[in-house]
C-alpha cells in the first residue's frame, strides 16, 4: 500500500502544447487533473515557438476557404513518409478536426489560418501551408495567469520577463491553454515539481514520485499518467549516448528544462525508444555566450563550409538545413560553417534570427568578423582565399541568371517565402558585393530532439514486444516521432503533440 500525498485521475507531465491540450481534454470531461511544470513558469519549448500548428482539414481551414481535407494531408504524408507508423499517421490527420472543435469550444481558445508552405515537394503539398495559429492574446484576458507563462526567447534567455504588447505565437498558445484549463475547475497547476520516478502496482502505472519544495511527493492517477515533457535535448550526457547531432548547449529548448526525466522514467518501468539520435534540427548563429540562436528565413548571403564552398541551398527549410549540415560534417568541416553576407542590411545578418543578438556584440565577441574585402575576411577566419572569392563570384554570378544550378535556390515556394523582391529573376538569389563584408558562425541546433517512449495511436507506452504498460502514455517529445527522420510541415510537432495527448486523455476517460 502507498502512503499517497494527493490523488487525481489524470497526472500530467509537462506544460507544452500538447500536456495542456491533454489536461484540457480530461478536465473538460470531469476528471480531476494535475499538471505538473519542472521549472516555474508554465509552456516549456511550446512557448517559444511561433506556434504554427500542423492539424489539417479542420473548422479553421475551412472558415479561411482553404481547399485543404484530411484525405489531402494523408496523401502528403504518406508520399513523404511511407507506410512506416501508417497508424498513427492515420490517428493524426483523421484526429486533428476533434481536437479543434473541443479546444474552440472554450471561449479562451480561438486559432486562424496563417500561410506557410508545406516543407516538401510531394502529393498533397500544400504551397500556401494548411498550419493554424492561435490568435494574439492581451494579457488582462487571462489575468495573473499571464505571469505564470514562460516569456519569449529572446526576453528569457537574458533574464527577462514578458516583452510589453500582446502574448504572440507560443506565449499566446499557453496562454489561451492555461485559462482554457483552468476554466473546467476540475485541474490544478503545479510548477517547480520534478517527476523523479513512476510507480507501479500489479504491473500497471498508477501514480508518480516527485520532488517539490524540497519534499517528496506520491501522486496517486487513477486513471493514468501522460508525460509530454520534452525530449533529451538539454541532457549532454543523454544526448552522447544516443548519438544525438549537436551540442545541448546549441538547443533552443528552455536551459535546465527538457533533460530527459520523463523519458528516463518510462525506461525504468519498461518503456521500448526509438529515434533517440534524431532532432528537430536547424541551423544556430553561434552566440557570444557559445548558445545558438534560431536561424529562420533566410533572405540572402551564403554559407560555406571549411574549405570555403557551398554545399546546400540556403533557403532550405530549417530542419533540411540542419541535415545537410550534418551530412556534410566530416571532421568539423560544416559544423561550424560560415555564413557570408554583405552590408545590404547595415551589417546585419539576412535571416530571422531568435534571440537576435546586436552585430556589435557579436563582433566584439568574434562570433562574427567582418574585412573590407573577401580576402581579409578569408584570412580571419581561416577559410581559403581563393576558394572564398571564386564561390561568392559563382554565386553572383547565379544571382545576376536568377538561377542556381548548383542547389536550385529559389525554385521551391518556401525558397522565397521570406525573401522581399530584389529587383532580379529570383528573389531568394541577391549578389554579394557590397563591403565591408561579414562572416558569421553557424552550428548545428535544434527546436528540440524527437526519439523517446515508443507509443501506440492513443499515445500508450509500449513494451519492446508490442505490449502496453497500462496507465502510462506519452506524446510529444517524450515519444518517438510518427514523422520519423522528416519535418513535413510547420508545426508538426506541436500538432502530433497535441493530437495524441488528445488521444491519451479520451482512452483514459473511457
Amino acid at each position: 500500500m502507498q502512503d499517497w500525498t494527493s490523488e487525481c485521475d489524470v497526472l500530467v507531465v509537462g506544460s507544452g502544447g500538447g500536456a495542456l491540450t491533454g489536461a484540457y481534454t480530461a478536465a473538460a470531461q470531469g476528471l480531476t487533473t494535475i499538471v505538473l511544470e519542472k521549472t516555474d513558469r508554465f509552456g516549456g519549448t511550446s512557448a517559444y515557438s511561433g506556434a504554427s500548428i500542423w492539424l489539417p482539414g479542420t473548422q479553421v481551414q475551412e472558415r479561411a476557404g482553404l481547399p485543404d481535407s484530411t484525405e489531402n494531408a494523408r496523401t502528403y504524408l504518406r508520399a513523404l513518409l511511407g507506410d512506416a507508423e501508417s497508424e498513427r499517421q492515420d490517428a493524426y490527420v483523421e484526429t486533428a478536426p476533434a481536437v479543434v472543435a473541443l479546444l474552440e469550444q472554450n471561449p479562451n481558445i480561438e486559432f486562424e489560418f496563417r500561410a506557410f508552405p508545406d516543407y516538401y515537394k510531394a502529393e498533397g503539398r500544400m504551397d500556401t501551408g494548411r498550419s493554424i495559429n492561435p490568435l494574439d492574446l492581451d494579457p488582462a484576458d487571462i489575468g495573473d495567469l499571464a505571469g505564470k507563462v514562460r516569456p519569449e526567447l529572446d526576453q528569457d534567455r537574458t533574464g527577462q520577463d514578458h516583452a510589453p504588447g500582446p502574448m504572440i505565437g507560443g506565449r499566446a498558445l499557453i496562454g489561451r491553454l492555461l485559462a482554457a484549463v483552468q476554466s473546467t475547475g476540475k485541474a490544478e497547476l503545479r510548477t517547480e515539481s520534478v517527476l523523479t520516478s513512476l510507480i507501479v502496482e500489479d504491473g500497471r502505472v498508477v501514480g508518480a514520485e516527485v520532488e517539490s519544495g524540497g519534499e517528496t511527493q506520491r501522486i496517486k492517477a487513477n486513471r493514468g499518467v501522460l508525460m509530454a515533457a520534452g525530449g533529451i535535448e538539454g541532457n549532454a550526457e543523454m544526448r552522447e549516448q544516443a548519438g544525438t547531432p549537436g551540442k545541448a548547449i546549441w538547443s533552443m529548448g528552455p536551459f535546465g528544462a527538457n533533460t530527459g526525466d520523463a523519458i528516463s522514467a518510462g525506461i525504468a518501468v519498461g518503456g521500448a525508444t526509438a529515434l533517440l539520435d534524431q532532432a528537430w534540427f536547424c541551423p544556430g548563429v553561434e552566440q557570444p555566450d557559445g548558445s545558438a540562436a534560431f536561424m529562420v528565413g533566410v533572405r540572402g548571403g551564403l554559407v560555406v563550409d571549411s574549405a570555403g564552398e557551398r554545399y546546400l541551398n540556403e533557403s532550405l527549410p530549417y530542419d533540411q538545413f540542419g541535415r545537410a549540415m550534418d551530412a556534410h560534417d566530416d571532421n568539423g568541416s560544416a559544423v561550424p560553417s560560415f555564413m557570408i553576407f554583405d552590408s545590404r542590411e547595415g551589417g546585419g545578418l539576412p535571416a530571422i534570427c531568435i534571440p537576435n543578438t546586436a552585430p556589435a556584440k557579436h563582433l566584439e565577441a568574434g562570433t562574427w568578423v567582418g574585412a573590407d574585402t573577401l580576402e581579409e575576411l578569408a584570412a580571419k577566419t581561416g577559410l581559403p582565399a581563393d576558394a572564398l572569392r571564386s564561390t561568392v563570384e559563382k554565386f553572383n554570378d547565379a544571382a545576376k541568371l536568377g538561377v542556381d544550378e548548383e542547389f536550385h535556390r529559389g525554385e521551391d515556394p518556401y525558397d522565397a517565402f521570406f525573401c522581399p523582391p530584389n529587383g532580379g529573376a529570383n528573389a531568394a538569389l541577391t549578389a554579394i558585393e557590397n563591403g565591408p563584408f561579414y562572416a558569421a558562425r553557424i552550428v548545428l541546433s535544434d527546436l528540440g530532439t524527437k526519439g523517446g517512449l515508443v507509443t501506440d495511436v492513443n499515445g500508450r507506452v509500449l513494451r519492446a514486444d508490442g505490449s502496453a504498460i497500462d496507465g502510462l502514455y506519452a506524446a510529444g517529445n517524450t515519444s518517438a516521432s510518427l514523422s520519423g527522420r522528416f519535418y513535413p510541415g510547420p508545426g508538426v510537432p506541436l500538432g502530433t503533440a497535441m493530437v495524441f495527448s488528445y488521444r491519451a486523455a479520451q482512452d483514459m476517460a473511457k
